[in-house]
């Protein structure tokens, strides 16, 4: 018989918005000051996203800097791909952006942003930051649906979760009772404020059994992991 899929938890009231999320930075974005200059550390979530489909800009006024990601389906079973657009505007009138560095790694972008001001008296070093019409797909709401299902014809079932900033070697799965859990682990990089933890219960197979997690296939990049679930 088949596994059955379950759904991720509701959001947590700490306001965890990836309900996969258990403990580290909440939100899909963080952004902090840096206390040796007048540079601004900024990391955001794009799940899915190589580092090769990614783009970051400056807007021709200097107020603001533009990123854009892509990421494509990786498996026949994805319901499509995904495209993120956030727009990071700074909110000071006497504020420019003058440049920036960027990183990409297992889902997640690090900036530094570096910027100029004319009137230090009368500066508010605030960021805002826009998605606007900045995520497509099928998972478009909530900035991008962290799971998705499907049962397939031969009784297998494909799962597909977002634990961005994981590394490939740091997801785990295991199956007990027969659930079949996922646990992620994100190590602290660069200026992170922590680490982030990951752990769900993603499916149930028809019997309360122990199986080897080697029985699961599984595919583990750029932040997100799927997998491919046989019958029993």
């Amino acid at each position: 018989m088949a596994a059955v899929p379950l759904p991720p938890i509701p959001q947590s009231p700490e306001g965890f918005l990836n309900p996969f999320l258990l403990n580290g930075p909440k939100g899909f974005d963080e952004f902090t000051p840096l206390a040796e200059n007048d540079d601004t550390f900024v990391r955001l979530y794009l799940p899915g996203v190589p580092e090769e489909c990614v783009r970051v800009g400056l807007s021709r006024s200097k107020k603001a800097v533009i990123v854009y990601g892509e990421a494509p389906k990786v498996h026949n079973h994805d319901s499509s791909s995904r495209k993120y657009l956030t727009i990071i505007k700074t909110i000071c009138t006497c504020c420019d952006f003058v440049g920036f560095t960027f990183q990409m790694s297992d889902g997640v972008l690090r900036l530094v942003l570096s910027k100029t001001c004319t009137d230090p008296s009368s500066c508010i070093s605030v960021l805002a930051f826009c998605y606007g019409e900045g995520l497509s797909g099928d998972n478009t709401d909530d900035h991008g649906k962290v799971y998705e299902s499907k049962q397939l014809e031969n009784g297998s079932l494909y799962v597909r979760l977002d634990m961005p900033g994981v590394p490939k070697d740091n997801f785990a799965v295991t199956v007990a009772n027969g659930i079949v859990k996922v646990t992620g682990q994100a190590p602290s990089v660069s200026h992170d404020s922590a680490g982030r933890f990951y752990s769900g219960d993603v499916a149930m197979l028809s019997a309360p059994v122990n199986i080897p997690s080697r029985r699961i296939k599984t595919i583990a990049k750029n932040g997100v992991i799927r997998l491919l679930i046989p019958p029993l």
